[in-house]
């Protein structure tokens, strides 16, 4: 927020120089970004009157004029041909200053001396907007009498500072000249001076309704009727108080509108009432699909959520973003309605979103307005719309304010509040400081109630008291106490650390993370060849993306990860193994989406084949204590290689899949090698994963160890085995490991020869050989019975 320190001073006395009054307003909360001062390259220019004009003896352009500035008589010298006799210009004295570095020097211009410069608006750095079209070219002329002599700085009001504000979302009363000279008032001690209104009106009575079809949507909307309106360049301190805030002048109407909104914080807006087709304003939603032009000419999509200001016939406003060219003040406007209305935060914020449009009125009524200031600023433009003759102010005016807000109430405890801050305000100081920030307070037995005014929509409960009485008391002035009690130490959650061990785990095996974006391109899910029904096509879409390619929120980390091995692969990278814990959304109804956090892994080299994924992720699960699931064959998933590809099972869920990336999907990223990725669910795996490691002492009694080796067919997958293995175990096989497969020579066609080391001991008395070859012989027998499975002797 860009306050004029002389603006400011129309409402407060601030007696203090800027630096010190931004350090204070910073130590009560006003934190003030940057202090700019004007007119600090002007010196010694300063108001003079031509008194006579003689032509130059030794040149034809130029002329010789006598300048009183008061106390002296001076001798300049010029060019300028739009000078004449009493006319009071702008004079740079010998010495004088300007801006670019220009110093003023005494000397003679084809013999004649000259004691000094007559200065353009140029000259002197006065914006070219805030110049009337006739002065532009030439010296600046003054149109009113002011003291010769006086300073320049002081006519044409440079002599000001610029005092840039940090205005937090909670505080949009602060978005205002009046807001910060309220917070300017309490700091300084000062009392606070409010523009004083009365509107002079015609007598002409109104005749205009209005109709609200969501109040929620919209609490309250009062209008006004300017005639004989007057279309002109506002004077010059109000375009110089507009450019100082930030505001570029238009035309009288429009800059008294943007002036009120700058004073008090209220949004206004002037339409052209000829351009009205009905003597009715009707405030209504959107249809779906309908369009509008705004004033910046841009065709605009609605949609069924947004909120419409109409005639009853068509649109004229797009409700606290933007007008409509269709309504539009120009020159040739004669006659205006004046809106001033109170529309919900939320409702606004997501228009503006929608449609990319931010103005500086949506981006207050998207914080929250107080619905007092409707009328307030209303009466105050008619006000200056009728002082500045811009047009005759209608008697009356329309309000739709079907529900009046009614101010909060918060009870409070001064002695709690004492306690939390470690410091004994007396009662009648908490008192005084409440009310100098217009609260009502009265005493209730050792509480206080209190009235929250209308403007403080960030004041909720007893916390927020506490907050203002800290601020105003001055943070400086609470002293600073050691904490006692017991000291804490942050922890992380289960969670966060099964995350660190999964990280850990994967980078001990070589693996590197990388980290992608969630927001990505719909086509992603193409690339990697999902069918059109799949519940991975189901975005959430990003409201104003950057661009087509981060337009939604990802379902898969699959398409990030094959862009990275994509892109290293590109770049002649031999080998790549990276991995990614990220999180994915997805859509529920109407409700917040669902977040669901995964892991993918990816990695390529001459070799690697599906073991390696098979391995790290073995691996993996054994070092975070995942057992007890299985491997299961998958030929259907699109975007892996049909027989080289399996998923995880636990129970009845899906852990993950993994496998070879299909060829095809291959060919979308231009990768011509052999890929090999997962994805696995991150929650599932934590939900079912034995996180609580226990101490197993080491066994007492030795093992034996027995070599197994099986020929069975081709189409018998190694699970099998081990399944019956682990259910004929009878509690003595403490281990087994596949250590061979081999076809070839010796082995019949169709068959593979499967060799396994069997270990088993118990952990009640040392085994005999009877023992144990019981067992062993019982699971031989069953692996001949169930998989038809026989011994390679």
């Amino acid at each position: 927020m860009l306050v004029p320190l002389k603006w400011l001073r129309d409402y407060v006395d601030i007696d203090v120089d800027v630096k010190e009054f931004a350090d204070k307003m910073t130590m009560t909360g006003s934190k003030v970004e940057k202090v700019e001062n004007f007119g600090e390259d002007i010196e010694k220019v300063v108001v003079g009157k031509i008194l006579e004009i003689k032509k130059h003896p030794n040149a034809d352009k130029l002329i010789v004029t006598k300048v009183d500035i008061g106390s002296e008589v001076l001798q300049i010298v010029t060019g300028a041909k739009n000078v004449k006799e009493g006319d009071l210009i702008p004079l740079a004295l010998v010495g004088a200053k300007l801006p670019g570095g220009i110093k003023i020097k005494k000397g003679k211009l084809r013999g004649e001396l000259s004691q000094g410069m007559m200065c353009s608006s140029e000259e002197l750095g006065i914006p070219f907007n805030m110049v009337e079209e006739s002065k532009r070219d030439g010296i600046y002329t003054l149109d009113e009498e002011y003291e010769l002599g006086k300073d320049i700085k002081e006519v044409l009001g440079i002599n000001d500072s610029l005092v840039e504000f940090e205005i937090t979302s909670n505080r949009p009363d602060c978005l205002s000249i009046i807001g910060i000279a309220r917070e300017a008032a309490v700091t300084l001690n000062k009392k606070l001076r409010y523009p004083q209104i009365n509107v002079k009106e015609c007598d002409e009575k109104i005749k205009f309704d209005v109709n609200i079809e969501d109040n929620s949507l919209c609490p309250r909307y009062a209008a006004r009727i300017i005639k004989d309106v007057k279309i002109k360049p506002s004077p010059y301190w109000m375009q110089r108080r507009l450019i100082e805030a930030g505001v570029r002048p238009i035309n009288n109407i429009v800059d008294i509108t943007n002036y009120v909104m700058l004073e008090l914080g209220q949004p206004l807006h002037a339409f052209d009432l000829d351009k009205i087709e009905s003597d009715n304003i009707v405030v209504r939603k959107s249809k779906e699909g309908e369009k509008f032009t705004t004033l910046d000419g841009v065709e605009r999509n609605l949609d069924e959520n947004m909120l419409l200001i109409t005639d009853g016939k068509k649109p004229i406003a797009i409700a606290g973003v933007m007008g409509g060219a269709n309504s539009e003040v120009t020159s040739d406007t004669n006659e205006i309605l004046l809106e001033s209305a109170n529309f919900n935060a939320d409702s606004i914020r997501r228009t503006s979103k929608k449609l990319g449009l931010r103005t500086e009125a949506s981006s207050r009524f998207e914080k929250g307005i107080d619905v007092n200031l409707v009328e307030t600023a209303l009466n105050r433009a008619a006000q200056l719309i009728e002082e500045l003759g811009a047009g005759r102010v209608l008697k009356g005016f329309v309000d739709n304010y079907k529900n009046p807000v009614e101010n909060k109430k918060i009870v409070v405890r001064p002695q709690r509040i004492n306690k939390l801050l470690g410091e004994n305000i007396p009662l009648n100081q908490f008192i005084e400081i409440l009310e100098s920030l217009e609260f009502e307070c009265s005493l209730v037995d050792d509480k206080l109630e209190i009235v929250v005014p209308s403007f403080r929509l960030d004041i909720d409960m007893e916390a927020d008291i506490l907050e203002e009485i800290a601020r105003i008391y001055g943070y400086d002035n609470i002293p600073s106490n050691m904490i006692y009690g017991n000291t804490t130490i942050g922890l992380k959650t289960i969670g966060q650390i099964f995350e660190e061990n999964i990280k850990n785990s994967l980078v001990a095996m070589g693996l590197n993370e990388i980290l992608t974006y969630s927001f990505v391109s719909p086509k992603g899910v193409d690339k990697i060849n999902l069918p059109e029904h799949s519940i991975k096509r189901k975005f959430i879409k990003i409201i104003n993306p950057l661009g087509e390619e981060t337009s939604v929120m990802r379902t898969t980390l699959l398409p990030n990860m094959l862009d990275v091995v994509s892109r290293n692969y590109s770049r002649k990278v031999d080998e790549f193994a990276g991995f990614e814990i990220g999180n994915t959304f997805m859509p529920k109804d109407n409700l917040l989406p669902v977040e669901k956090k995964s892991i993918a892994l990816g990695l390529y080299s001459d070799e690697m084949d599906f073991f390696t994924i098979k391995g790290i992720i073995e691996e993996l699960f054994e070092n975070i204590g995942f057992e007890n699931y299985d491997v299961i064959p998958e030929k259907n998933h699109p975007t892996f290689h049909p027989g080289r590809c399996a998923c995880i099972a636990y129970n009845d869920n899906i852990v993950g899949v993994f496998g070879e990336i299909h060829p095809d999907v291959l060919e979308n990223y231009d990768i011509n090698t052999r890929v090999y990725a997962a994805e696995i669910d991150f929650e599932l795996l934590f939900t079912f994963a034995r996180n609580n490691k226990t101490y197993k002492p080491l066994p007492k009694y030795p093992a034996i160890t027995r070599d197994i080796a099986l020929l069975v067919k081709d189409d018998v997958y190694v699970k099998e085995i081990e399944d019956v293995i682990k259910q004929n175990s009878k509690g003595l096989v403490e281990s087994f490991k596949l250590f061979d497969v081999y076809k070839g020579e010796q082995i019949e066609e169709g068959y593979k020869s499967v060799a396994y080391s069997i270990v088993y001991r118990s952990i009640e008395k040392t085994l005999t050989d009877d023992e144990v070859n019981e067992v062993h012989d019982n699971i031989v027998r069953e692996l001949k019975e169930k998989i038809n499975a026989n011994l390679r002797l």
